[in-house]
């Protein structure tokens, strides 16, 4: 008997209190060579809707992704995902995926680049048959046999959230995920977000681009020098954000890039 292949969400702690939030950072702090990337981050989240981390190149947000993914050590405070810290020995927090701003693509077909995604089912036939289908889930079915170093930018990234969705993660970590596609792929990778959180995944991500945070987020964490400034309702940031640094920055006024805050 083939041993049954669990969905990702199913292994969720049972036991988790509901009051316990999806995400809890307490008091991240990540200074490499006494440079504070993060300073003293707080932030508690349970997973409702779309969550957008915006500020300027310089802010922290990518550093934070990879902190909550695990990638990187906090030199003070702690991430917690659904209740857990990071158990040690392990890269990242199970039941999370992280999608990069340039992922990288293995050598072979499309369909290979799914293939090695772990655990996705017991038998090659079945792994073969829940590849194609996301292939074609995310419109690349027809593409399964191309090489994945040849495929355009747009359809690389569509083939890289493919390869994070296929293995059913609770938590979608995306950074910057359209950045440098022309507005039709935008479009395409923008409607698999959609679809993704609509199919129970809960999404953090980060973006530069303000319309695509009012399109698709319904809640905004602003971080300015490594630190939270504003956590709202995307309206309500859009329409009345309160302090001078996210004004400044919806204006343009802000400087393009930030040095870190020492």
């Amino acid at each position: 008997m083939e041993a049954e292949v669990l969905d990702a969400r199913s292994a969720a702690p049972a036991a988790r209190a509901a009051l316990d939030p999806l995400l809890s950072l307490r008091g991240i702090v990540f200074r490499p060579a006494e440079r504070k990337i993060l300073d003293h981050v707080d932030l508690d989240w349970n997973g409702a809707g779309v969550c957008a981390l915006i500020g300027p190149n310089g802010a922290g947000k990518t550093v934070l992704l990879r902190t909550i993914h695990g990638l990187i050590a906090p030199h003070e405070g702690e991430v917690r995902f659904e209740g857990r810290s990071r158990p040690d020995g392990d890269l990242a927090f199970a039941g999370q995926a992280l999608v990069f701003q340039h992922s990288s693509m293995f050598r072979g077909s499309a369909l290979d680049n799914l293939l090695v995604v772990p655990g996705i089912a017991a038998s090659a036939r079945e792994r073969r048959e829940r590849a194609l289908a996301m292939l074609e889930r995310v419109g690349l079915r027809e593409l399964a046999q191309a090489p994945a170093l040849k495929l355009s930018g747009g359809e690389r990234q569509r083939l890289a959230i493919a390869r994070a969705w296929l293995m059913r993660p609770r938590l979608l970590l995306l950074d910057e995920p359209t950045a440098s596609l022309d507005p039709s792929a935008t479009e395409h990778v923008e409607q698999l977000i959609r679809e993704i959180h609509a199919d129970g995944c809960q999404v953090l991500l980060t973006s530069h681009n303000l319309g695509q945070v009012s399109r698709l987020a319904d809640e905004v964490v602003f971080l300015h020098r490594g630190r939270v400034l504003e956590r709202t309702p995307v309206s309500e940031f859009f329409a009345n954000p309160r302090t001078r640094e996210a004004r400044q920055f919806l204006q343009g006024a802000l400087p393009w890039h930030l040095s870190s805050p020492t």
